[in-house]
């Protein structure tokens, strides 16, 4: 065992060391600079110039109390990814559709006395252009009343609705 402790510390270290080499690589902006960091992938397929993106994100998991939902950042780092690798920021069309658990990040205050750690996101996401939905379903069964969202967020009769709306309007359901 008197051996193998240092091989484990010697692995963590490594690991620790690669990570950090690994998030240096992402950046920020150019659209959001506050959230979103992407990394610049050479040898990447083109995205043609003429590509229009219109993308649904489904959100329901919530994030950890006092921590940045990283799946409601995938809207920004899917517009900084693509305004980067040179699709024009008019192409690209996004909505994000929260329902479930996700239902605290929306709010001003997700639990009382408690300040948001989403909103500045979601203030960037609506100032950029991005629709954020709330399931209405998901609100009712909460209790959650319009004016307890943070400014920006809209509700929809329920996620299935929005999710299948948006699909007529050309949105495809992005997974991650």
């Amino acid at each position: 065992m008197r051996l193998f402790r240092p091989l484990l510390v010697a692995a963590a270290l490594l690991a620790a060391s690669t990570a950090q080499a690994q998030q240096s690589r992402f950046t920020a902006g150019p659209v959001i600079s506050e959230y979103g960091a992407v990394a610049d992938i050479e040898g990447a397929a083109p995205i043609p110039p003429q590509t229009v993106f219109r993308v649904a994100f489904d959100v329901s998991e919530a994030a950890t109390a006092g921590e940045v939902s990283r799946r409601l950042e995938s809207a920004a780092r899917f517009l900084n990814m693509h305004v980067r690798a040179g699709v024009p920021r008019e192409n690209i069309h996004l909505a994000v559709v929260v329902h479930g658990p996700a239902v605290r990040d929306l709010m001003i205050e997700p639990r009382p006395g408690e300040a948001n750690a989403n909103a500045g996101l979601i203030a960037a996401l609506v100032a950029n252009g991005v629709d954020i939905f709330l399931c209405g379903q998901t609100a009712a069964n909460a209790g959650i009343e319009p004016d307890a969202l943070l400014p920006g967020v809209r509700l929809s009769l329920s996620a299935m609705t929005m999710h299948a709306l948006l699909q007529q309007d050309g949105y495809t359901l992005n997974p991650f």
